[in-house]
């Protein structure tokens, strides 16, 4: 039972930092261009208009997509809480997976509102 809820914390992990860093990124962009923090791609970091409109975009895109993934990451988790370790365990992978590719999407359409405004 145990190992549920180190799975349960786990997965809910992804889902949290995006909130956090979406919300940081969305109402407190980075003041400056630089290379360790924010949205750091070649065509966000052209001048400071496509730096705080990537920041802003991603930011608002990654606090959204964080609430629309907590709560399925918590309701998927509730039928299997008497399950063995290994299932439990399968479940927490592939759900990782899925948020990890899911927490990609935002790069993608990032982008893609770079190159239509700019």
């Amino acid at each position: 039972m145990w190992f549920w809820w180190f799975m349960l914390a786990c997965d809910l992990l992804i889902p949290i930092i995006m909130l956090a860093c979406g919300n940081m990124m969305w109402k407190h962009p980075p003041k400056r261009i630089n290379g360790l923090i924010g949205y750091r791609t070649s065509r966000s970091m052209q001048n400071m208009e496509t730096w705080m409109f990537a920041n802003t975009y991603c930011g608002r895109l990654w606090w959204k997509i964080g609430w629309v993934m907590l709560v399925p990451s918590v309701l998927l988790h509730v039928p299997f809480y008497h399950s063995t370790d290994n299932m439990v365990g399968v479940l927490g992978g592939i759900l990782c997976t899925i948020q990890c590719i899911v927490m990609m999407v935002p790069i993608i359409l990032t982008e893609r509102a770079l190159r239509k405004n700019f």
